[in-house]
């Protein structure tokens, strides 16, 4: 596949594009007989080859030295004791997106732990209660340290293998590359702060450059996929194939085709796909992310074997994946609450103006101090410190039926720690498929509507995961007691 450099304007910003690579077939683990599964990730700075082999070498900001960082394969139900070492000249903490954990546990500096000082270390221990594909990234100075490289898969294994001839995880992200290779400075623009965020122009799989991901006629693969990116949408077409959805955001939903053939990934949302490899020996297919109106580009590509097939038909076995242990919300009592997201640049220029709010009479973001966005009028600027006064209290059990209304136009993956959130409704139809997600996609002007039962005890964030509207406003907390 050629790798084609792509230098388009939008909006004031360059959105370029790159075919990337996929990842090489990941076998499960065998089970762990000790008690505690003990690991050990070093943060500290790295080098990679982000836009070719024959492209300048990119310093980057790694876990164990890798980007992305390694993955990391638990078991459902086992505990698991996570020693994060700090090799960093900042401070840092590690969030495990979508586990849901204890407070403690939960890697908001200031908010749920003391940030991991430069040369220390921190101690993570939790049981994961639910199997699926999650992954790990700081929540200290996050636009920085994940615009650096600063992300992992985490998969938590089924109790029972699952029935598919290859396991593949593809962590999708994007970086804002100068001519010379370089990570590109003006993190926290106000013009990225205020519309949508800092969208790099390459994009990798896995830390790699361009390259066919080989597969064979008749073979089943279960693909993961995660966005790690900043700020950049996705909308995955598989072409010449027929991808079934089985999970989203970790958690198994009813299998079914995406509408349109495409699979919409934003910033930090995962979803599975069964792909049964019905092409034919020696054929080639494209995977097309088109999200950004004309400006699709080949992400990979599908590059049949030309030996024979490895069966005659689809494996026999079914795609559906275990429900994990999900509290079932009650809706007849449930507490109602709302969350309004405001603010962002309009047409012709302008802020929109939200009531209650410092800073808004000028374009900014959180990293100076200034606000770009609210929610319900009140903005959080940063990666969460102490005293983060609660949006709104839940008594501990309870059902809360939670609407997210986008008052902007922009969009937003709205991620909850903690929980995963049962998606009802969107702009009053119903969402099929039993959808469980911990990360939810506002278009420009959506209402969602979703329901969780509040059964985990402290202060959570709420926050969209365009890390530049996090950072410039986007973010609450609210408090289970």
């Amino acid at each position: 596949m050629n790798t084609d450099f792509h230098f388009l304007s939008r909006r004031g910003f360059v959105l370029a594009m790159v075919g990337v690579a996929a990842s090489a077939a990941i076998r499960p683990a065998p089970s762990r007989a000790s008690a505690v599964d003990e690991r050990l990730i070093k943060v500290g700075p790295g080098q990679a080859r982000l836009a070719g082999p024959d492209r300048p070498i990119t310093p980057v900001w790694a876990y164990d030295g890798t980007i992305p960082g390694p993955t990391l394969r638990l078991r459902q139900g086992q505990q698991v004791r996570i020693t994060v070492e700090n090799g960093l000249d900042e401070d840092t903490t590690v969030h495990w997106h979508g586990i849901r954990l204890a407070n403690a546990m939960d890697g908001v500096p200031g908010l749920t732990q003391p940030p991991i000082k430069p040369g220390e270390n921190f101690v993570y221990e939790f049981t994961p209660p639910d199997a699926g594909t999650f992954w790990y990234h700081p929540h200290a100075d996050s636009l920085v340290q994940i615009g650096r490289g600063l992300a992992g898969p985490l998969i938590v294994e089924e109790a029972e293998p699952v029935a598919v001839d290859r396991d593949l995880v593809w962590l999708l992200q994007d970086w804002r590359l100068a001519s010379d290779g370089q990570i590109a400075g003006g993190f926290g623009s106000p013009m990225d702060a205020s519309m949508s965020g800092r969208v790099g122009n390459v994009v990798t799989v896995n830390g790699t450059v361009p390259a066919d991901q080989g597969v064979r006629a008749g073979e089943r693969v279960r693909l993961r996929l995660a966005n790690a990116s900043l700020a950049r949408m996705m909308a995955l077409r598989f072409e010449g194939h027929r991808p079934v959805v089985v999970a989203i955001d970790g958690q198994p939903c009813d299998p079914h085709e995406p509408e349109g053939g495409r699979l919409f990934l934003a910033p930090a949302m995962r979803i599975d796909i069964m792909l049964d490899m019905q092409g034919d020996p020696g054929s080639r297919h494209a995977v097309v992310d088109d999200f950004y109106d004309g400006l699709a580009y080949t992400l990979t590509t599908l590059a049949y074997e030309a030996s024979p097939p490895l069966r005659a038909h689809p494996l026999d076995a079914p795609v559906g994946l275990p429900r994990n242990p999900l509290p079932e919300p009650d809706l007849t009592k449930a507490v109602r609450q709302e969350i309004v997201l405001q603010g962002g640049m309009m047409g012709g220029g302008k802020l929109k103006g939200v009531g209650g709010m410092m800073g808004m009479g000028m374009m900014g973001m959180g990293m100076n101090g200034n606000a770009a966005w609210a929610i319900n009028g009140i903005s959080m600027t940063g990666d969460g410190h102490a005293g983060m006064a609660p949006q709104f209290t839940l008594k501990r059990g309870v059902t809360c039926h939670l609407t997210m209304r986008n008052e902007t136009a922009w969009w937003h993956p709205m991620h909850v720690h903690g929980f995963s959130l049962s998606v009802i409704s969107r702009n009053g139809s119903p969402v099929p498929h039993r959808q469980w997600q911990d990360t939810v996609l506002l278009a420009p002007k959506d209402t969602i509507e979703c329901a969780f039962v509040a059964d985990n005890p402290g202060d959570w964030m709420l926050h969209c995961h365009v890390a530049d509207h996090q950072m410039a406003g986007l973010m609450t907390v609210f408090r289970v007691t």
